[in-house]
């Protein structure tokens, strides 16, 4: 059954670019591994295949799985998220241009734009996204192409104004594009909000498996995507089959899956709220967290990334780390197992001595599809191991 974007969400991620297979009516469509394609006669491609790079039908489905889920008409599925993000700059942007990027952005973005762009010509500044007056004014202060935002922010949580932001990148000709891997396009779609581009890191929620790396960009103009369409094809970062189907796997159980997140996120950010070794609780659905009206605005729910910071400071923060044995000390997020991170030194360390460091008694929490209870219980005896 094909998709309609009059569907809801969780039927549109079954069945966008899902139909089965013509010939033995099989429900799952095959992966096909092919890098290159028979044609009939020079030049007569069968339903436009040529060769893996140029397309693939389980990249393709994937693709048009993703567009319809974040509301965009075409979307790009990439190797990971920094390769879409890569792709995504490269065919928008020329040296000279400025990219105006939140404060607390991720890492791997920062060290993309700073250190490799950097030295293309692409300048950035950073600034703190909730301030729109300090937006406004590194917009207006240089050749902004683009106004970039994650929100949530990685890790501090922070949330943005999708909405006013988009504002004032068009008042200015710039463009703006929301990371949203942390929400997914299961709790917020910011196209719809008025965004031009989002990118995301399919590793995380999207894949939830933690078994498969990748990334994608959506827009919903069609010239934009020419352009990103063009770099995907010209320089190659693509998606193999095997990833592609496994992300599209995961994406078809995004909404149940976020629903659980979301659930174990707001009980144990409740739970670390009362603890008195807690400094603060960086999490959009308390009632406390300074964007939670915001949150609730421009999302569905709050999802399953929990920040917190700890009054021992670095040593604390790092004790709980390494004390759990439910929450796995790793990198990355958004699997359906628990996992835990000190961004300092590990997803964040690019970020050092700039504007953009983590603070160092500060943990990154990814609450799984656990229960809840053992979730807790886990960190409780964590927190009995610090001095």
């Amino acid at each position: 059954m094909p998709a309609s974007e009059n569907q809801g969400f969780n039927t549109r991620a079954v069945h966008a670019g899902q139909e089965f297979e013509p010939r033995t009516g099989a429900v799952v469509p095959p992966l096909h591994f092919s890098s290159t394609y028979a044609q009939d006669g020079i030049g007569g491609l069968r339903s436009g295949y040529e060769y893996g790079r140029g397309g693939n039908p389980t990249r393709d489905a994937l693709q048009e799985q993703l567009a319809a889920l974040e509301l965009g008409t075409h979307a790009y599925s990439f190797s990971s998220g920094l390769a879409a993000e890569d792709a995504l700059i490269r065919a928008l942007t020329r040296p000279g241009d400025h990219i105006v990027l939140g404060n607390d952005a991720y890492g791997g973005t920062y060290r993309l734009i700073s250190r490799v762009l950097g030295d293309w010509g692409i300048g950035n500044t950073p600034v703190d996204m909730a301030n729109l007056d300090m937006v406004r004014d590194a917009v207006a202060s240089h050749k902004t192409r683009f106004l970039w935002v994650e929100t949530p922010s990685n890790p501090l949580m922070k949330i943005t104004d999708i909405a006013a932001l988009a504002d004032i990148a068009h008042d200015a000709g710039a463009l703006l594009v929301v990371d949203n891997t942390f929400a997914s396009p299961y709790l917020q779609t910011p196209l719809a909000l008025g965004a031009d581009v989002v990118v995301h890191s399919t590793t995380k929620y999207i894949g939830g498996h933690s078994d498969v790396v990748g990334g994608a960009v959506v827009v919903k103009d069609a010239e934009l995507a020419e352009k990103i369409g063009f770099v995907q094809f010209a320089v190659g970062a693509v998606s193999g089959p095997m990833d592609a189907f496994l992300t599209t796997r995961g994406l078809k159980t995004l909404g149940v899956r976020m629903d659980r997140h979301s659930e174990n996120g707001q009980a144990v950010a409740e739970w670390l709220l009362e603890r008195p070794e807690v400094e603060a609780v960086l999490y959009p659905g308390l009632p406390t967290h300074p964007g939670h009206e915001l949150a609730k605005k421009q999302m569905r729910k709050f999802g399953g990334m929990v920040s917190v910071q700890f009054k021992g400071g670095e040593a604390a923060a790092r004790k709980v780390a390494e004390s759990t044995s439910v929450f796995t000390l790793a990198e990355s997020l958004g699997g359906i197992e628990s996992l835990m991170n000190y961004p300092s030194e590990m997803t964040h360390a690019s970020v050092k001595g700039t504007e953009l460091a983590v603070p160092v008694n500060l943990l990154r929490l990814s609450c799984g599809i656990e229960d809840v209870e053992d979730l807790i219980a886990d960190l409780d005896q964590a927190f009995s191991a610090i001095p």
